[in-house]
């Protein structure tokens, strides 16, 4: 936390103004209680599955970061405060059913390709506009933000404030964008949520 309230002060933002997004996949029950007692609210799984096992939590937001599978809308849906990863209408559409059955309805992001990488999920960036407007139109309020990964190899500022300004071009407030090793660069470039795992969690447990 340190680090980030050192990140926004340098880019003249308040602290406040950014979610530590902790990304506990791969750590059991335990390790998230100890994270909320010391005083972390805001977690990230990236599978509904594993999610499923440690939430929900009383005084706990669960955000499901990981690509979704259509047929694990349902359970996303009832389990998660948000979904940063809606990147398809096949997806759309389920949440949309799971929502209606469900009665509840979790905050959305649309995630976006900002780098056009074929291995990675995303709405590809030239289809990345009609997109947002159209979920726009379907959840309003709901869809409220934007998420992406920028290339690895890459410098991320770039791909950050592009991002920042496809945000504001459709007026969504949340910016889901930068990790333990960029997120001071997310943070000058306007992000509301950063995650980070090993930085809160230790290494990386073996996946189930």
């Amino acid at each position: 936390m340190d680090r980030i309230a050192r990140a926004a002060l340098g880019a003249g933002r308040d602290p406040a103004a950014v979610t530590l997004v902790a990304v506990s996949k791969t750590h059991g029950q335990a390790a998230v209680l100890a994270a909320l007692a010391a005083g972390q609210h805001v977690f990230g799984e990236n599978r509904v599955q594993e999610a499923a096992e440690k939430f929900p939590l009383q005084g706990t937001q669960l955000h499901i970061i990981g690509g979704l599978q259509t047929n694990k809308a349902a359970q996303a849906v009832l389990l998660a405060d948000a979904i940063d990863s809606l990147d398809r209408a096949s997806l759309a559409d389920a949440i949309a059913t799971a929502a209606q059955k469900a009665g509840r309805l979790p905050q959305l992001l649309v995630q976006v390709n900002i780098g056009d990488e074929a291995q990675k999920s995303g709405v590809a960036l030239a289809e990345a506009d009609s997109f947002i407007r159209a979920m726009r139109a379907r959840f309003g309020a709901n869809l409220a933000g934007l998420m992406c990964i920028p290339p690895e190899s890459a410098d991320p500022s770039p791909y950050f404030q592009r991002l920042a300004a496809m945000a504001d071009e459709h007026g969504l407030a949340v910016r889901s964008m930068g990790m333990s090793g960029d997120f001071e660069a997310a943070i000058a470039a306007g992000a509301t949520h950063v995650r980070a795992g090993s930085a809160i969690f230790g290494a990386r447990m073996v996946a189930k």
